[in-house]
This record gives C-alpha cells, sequence and structure tokens, in this order.
C-alpha cells in the first residue's frame, strides 16, 4: 500500500508531498503481557498511511469504522462519502484527487502517544458479560469487560488492534504510556442541557462537540451507510451501519427522529428478536457500553425502530441487526449531536 500511496503522488501534476500526511509522530512502543493475554491480535500490520487517512476522515465526520490501518468496507465507504462531498469522483480509492483534499489536514497525525490517566483503569468491570437478557437484566449494568476494551473504545478502535501497534511486551496500567490512534477530539464544549452522565460519556469517547446539524437523514439498503445532510442539501456526514436483516428488513420509507435517549436501558422483547429461546421473558436491560443498543438510542416514527450504538463495534456492515440501524457508539454519539425532533430519515433500498 505504502508504494502505491508514494508513486501516486510522485506522478501528480500538484506536488503534494503525501511522505508527510503518512509520517508517524511517535515511536511505536510494545502493549503488555495484560494486554496479550487478553486479547490474541491478528498478525496484520498497521498501516501508518491508511491510518492516517481514516483518522482524518473520522475527525471531518465520514466515518471509517473502527481505526485499524487497514484497508475495507467502511474505509471504501468512508472515502465514497468524502469524495462526493468535496465534488470528487467517487472511487472509494485513496487516489490523487483525494490525497489533494486530505493534505490540508495533514497536521491531524495519525497517532497520540499518550500516558494513560488511572481513571481508566476505575471500574466498573464485569467479564463475562452473561449473553441471556434475561440474565443481563439482573444486573445492575452493563459496562466495559475490561479498562483494554474501554481503552479501545475511547481511541475507536479494538483491543486486538491496540495490542497490534504496542506490542505484547507493553506495561499496561495506570501511567503507562502507549502509542494510540489520534481520536482525540479539538473541543468538547457540549451543551449545557446534556446532563453530567451523557457529557462524560461523550468526552470518554473522544466525541468532539462541534458537529454541524443536519436537516435530514438518508439510510440507504444498497450501499449501508447513513448519510447527514444540512439545509443546502450538501452531505455533511457519513457513517457504514448494520441495517436490517431478512427477518426485520430495513423500513423503506420516510421517517422522522422522535428524540434521543443518552445512556438508554433496553426493553428485551422476545417477539421481536430473532432467534431468542424458547422460554425467555421480556426484560428491561440496564444502562451500559455493552447494552445491546450501546450507549445512544435515536427513536424514529416507526414503531420499535431507531438508530443505536452496539457493543461490537468490529460487526458494524457485517452482521445483521433486528431492523434497527447499528453504528459504533462513537458514530451513535455523533449523529445523536446532529440531529434533534423532526429530522426527517429516509430509509431507500
Amino acid at each position: 500500500m505504502r508504494k502505491w500511496f508514494m508513486a501516486a503522488a510522485g506522478a501528480a501534476a500538484l506536488a503534494v508531498p503525501v511522505a508527510v500526511i503518512a509520517q508517524n509522530n511517535a515511536a511505536e512502543m510494545p502493549a503488555n503481557e495484560a494486554m496479550a493475554n487478553a486479547t490474541a491480535p491478528e498478525e496484520i500490520p498497521v498501516s501508518r498511511d491508511i491510518l492516517h487517512v481514516q483518522v482524518i476522515l473520522d475527525k471531518l465526520g465520514f466515518g471509517p469504522g473502527i481505526l485499524d490501518g487497514r484497508e475495507g468496507m467502511s474505509l471504501t465507504n468512508a472515502l465514497k462519502g468524502f469524495q462526493e462531498a468535496r465534488g470528487l469522483e467517487i472511487t472509494g480509492e485513496i487516489d490523487q484527487d483525494t490525497l489533494v483534499q486530505l493534505y490540508q489536514y495533514r497536521g491531524w497525525r495519525p497517532t497520540k502517544t499518550l500516558q494513560l490517566s488511572p481513571a481508566i483503569f476505575e471500574g466498573p468491570f464485569l467479564n463475562p458479560i452473561p449473553k441471556d437478557p434475561n440474565e443481563q437484566a439482573k444486573l445492575d449494568g452493563l459496562p466495559y469487560r475490561t479498562p483494554l476494551e474501554k481503552l479501545a473504545e475511547m481511541f475507536h478502535t479494538t483491543p486486538q488492534i491496540l495490542i497490534a501497534m504496542n506490542g505484547r511486551d507493553a506495561a499496561f496500567g495506570p501511567n503507562a504510556v502507549l502509542t494510540l490512534p489520534n481520536a482525540l477530539p479539538a473541543e468538547r464544549n457540549y451543551p449545557d442541557n446534556w446532563n453530567a452522565d451523557w457529557q462524560r460519556t461523550a468526552a470518554a469517547l473522544n466525541v468532539g462537540s462541534n458537529s454541524p446539524k443536519a436537516a435530514k437523514i438518508t439510510i440507504s439498503k444498497a450501499d449501508g451507510t447513513l448519510k447527514l445532510w444540512d439545509d443546502q442539501d450538501q452531505l455533511i456526514g457519513q457513517f457504514t451501519a448494520t441495517l436490517g436483516s431478512s427477518t426485520y428488513p430495513l423500513p423503506i420509507g420516510t421517517w422522522e427522529v422522535k428524540g434521543t435517549a443518552f445512556n438508554p436501558d433496553w426493553g428485551f422483547d422476545p417477539d421481536l428478536i430473532a432467534g431468542t429461546a424458547a422460554g425467555a421473558e421480556a426484560a428491561v436491560v440496564p444502562p451500559g457500553p455493552n447494552n445491546p443498543v450501546g450507549v445512544v438510542w435515536i427513536d424514529l416514527s416507526k414503531e420499535h425502530y431507531g438508530i443505536h450504538g452496539t457493543p461490537e463495534p468490529q460487526s458494524i456492515g457485517r452482521t445483521e441487526s433486528n431492523g434497527c440501524i447499528r453504528l459504533t457508539n462513537w458514530d451513535a454519539a455523533r449523529v445523536a449531536m446532529m440531529v434533534g425532533p423532526g429530522t426527517p430519515a429516509i430509509f431507500t433500498e
């Protein structure tokens, strides 16, 4: 990938120093025995070139999914959205015209080397979390399983990628220094009407407070994307989403946002969930990042349908849902900032 990335820049009429975009601002560090024991990473390298593109797109509101330095469907979708918004040829590739547009954001480096706050290691944590909603309903909440899972979600990635970026032998604990994807927002000046608990959640997810307001949402079954548009019909954000299933297909039509619940509980109805075990009873599953609807529920005028987060960000666009629109927790939180009651939500084939 790096060879192609550099060759494309060299062939351009406009000289864009892509090496600056790809440059890493921190030496690689190893991540520790505790991390290695927690989850075995895939033996696939993290490309700094690709990670830098992902970081820029993530900050601009064209969600590339998890920040993993790897090509894939979510990055392709994000590139298409960025290209559409900038009036470029829609290729879904890191082509020369796209690099020219990305160059102005080169100061957003691909990684940050940070000392871990002791607060990251404050619980509660619960591992394992029961899979049965009736058992989950007996708990006080559905927190992160481990500090590593919490840290990964803070930086819009997965535990496997943190291990791949830092190696298996790094110290992992309060005040440890690690290399992390640069998911840090420019500011966290959240609205005063947000309660303190939700402000803490948004800050922990590194969701910035400067997202523009959307005049409408469009959700494409064919593309597997959620797009946000301003009142001038300009594309201002796009995210890969999980959209329904054969049992509960996406409800094609025009709906609207009714309201948003932050850190919601989830009403489990066995009649509405495919594959529910015989004898399961209705239950209320408590809030938490590992709640089946994640940290946000954006309620729609179509009964039982909403836009929400997920405890499994790596599954977005790759699995099925029970009809709802599922995003990563950090993308769902960002969408929640951009919409409000009455925002149209148009679902298309």
